[in-house]
């Protein structure tokens, strides 16, 4: 009798347990629901960079290509006639000032003659041999590049003739000798009419030894443009044109673009994207139209 009274009150506390569990169940479940389907929905689609795009202002440049020539050149000769050699004290290559004696002449009378500098620079050439003859209207016996003062002489299509100024600053990259600063100094008035090229004088300044005809190219800053611009690394190119993939309520629309000016990283976006919009900072074919992504601002956007 006793244990038929336990077995009947363990009954009664189990069944009392579980109506209060299905009765906790039943009283939250709008907030199981949602426990379980904001994870889902907070982690769809792939983790991606974007950006802003903005305004950046692009320098306008005209390249002009050449060759290195020494602004002003000075022949350095005798003064007077049946002058002889006889020592010789600077060499192609030797930086002089003025007034430095460059050689050792004597004449028929016998004493010295020196033979200076007129100007301080760089010999670039001489053709003085111990023993031969020089006098004032013969060979110049040095050719000095005064100053030390180069130009590059480039050329530059009809076109782009009226967009250059005396003064406009410009990065002229040289072979053999790299990337240096450089300033328009002449703009010439008439184009060859063959070819419809036109001549411009960028005074070269920098320290290095330059070579006499290497060739270069100048970049000359004629302005600037500023436009809604992105990285390089936003353009997509392939067989629709070229596309920047934008991100608008976390998915990915791709944009028909048409690209300008290109300075650095950066490139100028005529049309298809407007300032302001979020792009996506490395594009790529992973990324299709309409996919759905998790989108984080980059640190730095490069403008």
């Amino acid at each position: 009798m006793h244990s038929f009274a336990a077995l009947t009150h363990s009954r009664k506390f189990l069944a009392a347990v579980t109506a209060a569990v299905i009765a906790l169940a039943l009283a939250s479940p709008s907030h199981a629901a949602d426990e379980t389907d904001a994870p889902k929905d907070g982690a769809k689609g792939a983790t991606v960079t974007v950006l802003k795009a903005a305004k950046f202002c692009f320098p306008a440049i005209v390249e002009a290509s050449g060759i290195i020539i020494p602004r002003e050149e000075t022949m350095v000769r005798p003064d007077r006639p049946l002058l002889r050699v006889a020592e010789i004290l600077a060499e192609p290559g030797d930086t002089v000032t003025a007034g430095q004696n460059l050689a050792r002449l004597t004449p028929p009378e016998g004493g010295n003659v020196m033979v200076q500098a007129p100007v301080a620079g760089l010999i670039s050439a001489s053709t003085a041999v111990i023993g031969a003859l020089a006098s004032p209207r013969g060979e110049a016996l040095f050719s000095i590049i005064a100053r030390s003062e180069f130009d590059l002489v480039g050329m530059v299509p009809t076109q782009y003739i009226s967009k250059l100024a005396v003064n406009q600053t410009a990065r002229v990259r040289i072979v053999g000798a790299g990337e240096v600063e450089g300033k328009v100094r002449r703009v010439s008035a008439t184009v060859e009419p063959n070819s419809q090229l036109g001549q411009v004088f960028v005074a070269i300044t920098t320290n290095r030894r330059l070579l006499v005809n290497s060739s270069g190219r100048a970049l000359i800053t004629t302005g600037k443009s500023c436009a809604v611009a992105v990285p390089l690394s936003a353009v997509l190119y392939g067989t629709a044109g070229t596309v920047v993939q934008v991100v608008r309520r976390a998915r990915v629309e791709t944009k028909r673009v048409e690209l300008g000016l290109i300075y650095g990283a950066q490139v100028e976006i005529k049309e298809g994207v407007a300032e302001g919009d979020i792009v996506v900072a490395r594009a790529g074919a992973l990324l299709r139209e309409g996919d759905q992504v998790r989108p984080i601002m980059a640190a730095a956007e490069g403008n």
